[in-house]
């Protein structure tokens, strides 16, 4: 018992951001549709109006964020899924450029691996995805506590279809095991500056950034 307590606790710390700002609804307005609809997912304890990214966003995505499992990941990716429906539905043409943080990575990876057979222009940025599947390094976080996040987070993968994705992870231990355990939170925390700018990600990258390295999928 003792042991799957220590288990729940670091489950529960695994995959925060840091940020305590209560969880609010969405409340931004339609998005134009002329140039690319850019989306983010902001990791555990964000809010849609906290979650850290930065640049020429056209919309936050206001999710249960306080508990990292596989509850609020489905409830992100449901919520995900219903805004850029909405927006392709008013903007067919319109490319989607999606970026995802932490848990926010995590939604981002599980919506593109469910809807890229029904949804094509877009583009996804996982930055420290927990569900990352190495090589290189080790996958993610969420493989050794999938038993307690549960369904969707847990688990690693690559099913990605045709959609072009950036996968962002710099000696973390949320998207590699590897890193070792003793990185976090401050690596998983102060590794990722620059990355937060959805400006610095093109529309078509498909690649992989490990520890300052470029990696082809």
């Amino acid at each position: 018992m003792r042991t799957r307590r220590i288990a729940a606790a670091l489950a529960g710390l695994l995959l925060t951001v840091g940020l305590s700002a209560a969880q609010g609804a969405t409340a931004q307005a339609a998005a134009p549709c002329e140039g690319t609809y850019t989306i983010v997912v902001g990791g555990t304890g964000s809010s849609w109006n906290s979650d850290g990214f930065y640049g020429n966003i056209q919309q936050h995505v206001g999710y249960p964020t306080q508990i990292p499992n596989g509850a609020s990941a489905r409830a992100g990716v449901n919520e995900l899924n219903r805004l850029v429906r909405d927006q392709r539905a008013a903007c067919p043409g319109q490319h989607v450029k999606m970026g995802g943080y932490s848990l926010g990575a995590a939604v981002v990876h599980i919506w593109v691996t469910e809807n890229w057979q029904t949804f094509d222009n877009v583009n996804a940025i996982l930055i420290a995805d927990p569900k990352r599947q190495g090589p290189p390094g080790a996958n993610g976080g969420a493989v050794p506590f999938g038993g307690v996040v549960g369904a969707p987070l847990a688990g690693a993968d690559r099913f990605f279809g045709n959609v072009p994705v950036k996968s962002i992870c710099h000696w973390d231990y949320v998207c590699d095991e590897s890193a070792g355990i003793w990185t976090y939170p401050d690596n998983h925390v102060k590794n990722y500056p620059e990355d937060f700018n959805m400006d610095h990600h093109n529309d078509s990258a498909s690649e992989q950034w490990y520890n300052g390295v470029w990696y082809p999928w």
